[in-house]
């Protein structure tokens, strides 16, 4: 099997083999894939933790064996809770940024492929149980990152890689895209009802999902609409009162914290 990590602060996932492609996603430091098929410069990858599908560069694949890939597939990493930190090695400091990933983590070393590298910031535990405060905390920590299509690093992201990361430093595994996100959790019947952590979905005229936020107290949402910013939230949808209009309809409330 050819599979490898990712041993960058970010790199971008392309719809096609082209560096001019749409950018669908990213993979994030400490994250695993597997290759699918080569094509000249361009692997075509898919991620262990969602799924998803795209083209990565050659030069930024960095192979792991098969014994490695299997054995990190298998349970869940602690991640990054600080804006940025660094990893280091032998010979090299490398960048990273809240949410990555730190495979193995034993309070110190990290273990990337064979390579023991050494991390000194905060880091999440994921045999707690996370609530809504910490998860609230953690959204907050994006506050003012901008709107980036395919992004979900805090210098760049949309509305689902908000989502998904939050989530991911909570220990909870969401897909990737909105309209995927929607299958996790249950239904919340009415605004009234919603707690924070809950997760508000969004339609456009045709009835596709097509945005998501986290709901917070007083029935105010985070979100990635140029942003990451917060607004609020009622049974027509969010009110934007720098605008002064409704920017999403409303299409459904799930709650994933249990």
């Amino acid at each position: 099997m050819n599979v490898g990590i990712c041993k960058l602060s970010l790199v971008p996932v392309r719809r096609e083999p082209a560096d001019r492609s749409e950018q669908l996603t990213q993979l994030i430091f400490g994250e695993c894939y597997e290759v699918l098929q080569t094509q000249d410069k361009w692997l075509q990858i898919r991620t262990v933790a969602d799924d998803y599908q795209g083209w990565i560069d050659y030069k930024q694949h960095t192979p792991v064996s098969d014994a490695y890939y299997q054995e990190w597939a298998t349970i869940e990493h602690p991640r990054s809770m600080d804006i940025v930190q660094t990893v280091s090695g032998a010979d090299v400091v490398i960048p990273i940024m809240v949410g990555s990933r730190l495979p193995f983590f034993d309070g110190i070393n990290i273990r990337v492929g064979e390579e023991k590298m050494v991390y000194n910031g905060r880091a999440t535990n994921p045999s707690l149980p996370y609530r809504e405060n910490f998860l609230q905390k953690m959204a907050l920590l994006f506050l003012k990152a901008p709107y980036v299509w395919g992004g979900k690093s805090v210098f760049g992201l949309d509305c689902s890689g908000f989502v998904q990361q939050v989530y991911g430093l909570c220990g909870h595994s969401l897909l990737r895209d909105a309209y995927q996100q929607v299958v996790h959790g249950q239904e919340v019947h009415f605004v009234t009802q919603t707690r924070p952590g809950d997760v508000a979905f969004f339609d456009n005229e045709e009835g596709r999902i097509v945005h998501v936020g986290i709901v917070l107290e007083d029935q105010q949402i985070i979100h990635a609409s140029g942003e990451v910013r917060i607004d609020q939230l009622d049974h027509h949808g969010i009110y934007n009162r720098e605008l002064k209009r409704y920017t999403h309809k409303l299409r459904i409330i799930k709650r994933i914290l249990s």
